[in-house]
């Protein structure tokens, strides 16, 4: 794949602010920072399929993920190459796939109600939000503490949130609980197909370990990670009935709450130990 500095852009900015403390608006104003929020449109052969809000940074990572667990390509191998083109307006990621995968993509917009948009929101029919997804096959399980312990470690791999306080964060941590690779951005799915990109451009295998998030598990959430066959998904604040369903209904171990030495199971307590 070719493709442009990963951090060419910057993801954060440096503001003015007034602080307003016991009610009352501090007289001088203080320097503080803001997490970025750039239009990012994605390219497929030339064909546009969807522009997203998100973090300019790990862009590459972004497009190979969005592409695995939207069904896009099957493979990394499918991805022959990947560009990043500043506008004006946004960042175009282009990415050349393989023809076979461009013939699905086509066949796919046919039956798409109109143009993409932001993430999920209105830009497909039904059918295709609510797309099968494979059933994980048998994975080996893993100790909770290492579940527990991952999410603590996950704090620490987040510099942006230290910088701005308004991103979210996922990972991949191996049995042992320790983030091997961890991402960043202002959307929790952005976040999440960050990891899932980096971890096919890094051959990682993804099923011999769980994922960890700094947000609630929505849907999408437990959809992407059993999408790249990772079994456990951790989750800091609740998963919604419809993720649970998912997540029951695909093997996936779903675990909320996960704060401290807490959390709640939701579905396959299983395959932790």
């Amino acid at each position: 794949m070719t493709a442009s500095p990963a951090n060419a852009w910057p993801d954060h900015r440096d503001v003015d602010v007034w602080r307003v403390r016991e009610g009352r608006k501090q007289a001088a104003p203080e320097a503080d920072r803001l997490a970025e929020e750039t239009p990012v449109a994605l390219e497929f052969n030339g064909i546009s399929h969807a522009t997203m809000l998100a973090t300019p940074r790990d862009l590459e990572d972004f497009a190979l993920g969005f592409a695995l667990t939207e069904g896009i390509v099957g493979a990394a191998s499918d991805v022959r190459g990947i560009d990043l083109d500043a506008r004006a307006d946004g960042i175009v990621v282009q990415l050349e796939i393989a023809t076979a995968c461009e013939v699905r993509l086509k066949e796919r917009r046919r039956a798409m109600a109109g143009r993409t948009g932001c993430g999920l929101c209105g830009v497909e029919t039904l059918p295709e939000v609510l797309r099968p997804v494979a059933p994980l096959p048998a994975l080996p399980p893993l100790p909770l503490a290492s579940l527990l312990s991952a999410m603590r470690a996950l704090r620490a791999r987040q510099p942006l949130h230290d910088l701005t306080g308004a991103t979210h964060a996922a990972g991949w941590a191996d049995a042992a609980g320790d983030v091997r690779i961890a991402r960043e951005d202002v959307g929790r799915h952005n976040a999440l197909d960050k990891l899932i990109g980096a971890l096919a451009r890094a051959g990682l295998p993804g099923p011999q370990g769980m994922a960890v998030v700094s947000s609630r598990a929505s849907f999408e959430m437990v959809q992407k990670t059993a999408s790249a066959g990772i079994g456990v998904l951790g989750a800091v604040s609740a998963p919604t009935a419809l993720a649970r369903r998912l997540a029951e209904q695909t093997g996936l171990t779903l675990a909320g709450f996960v704060r401290g030495a807490d959390a709640t199971l939701y579905t396959h307590p299983g395959r932790l130990y």
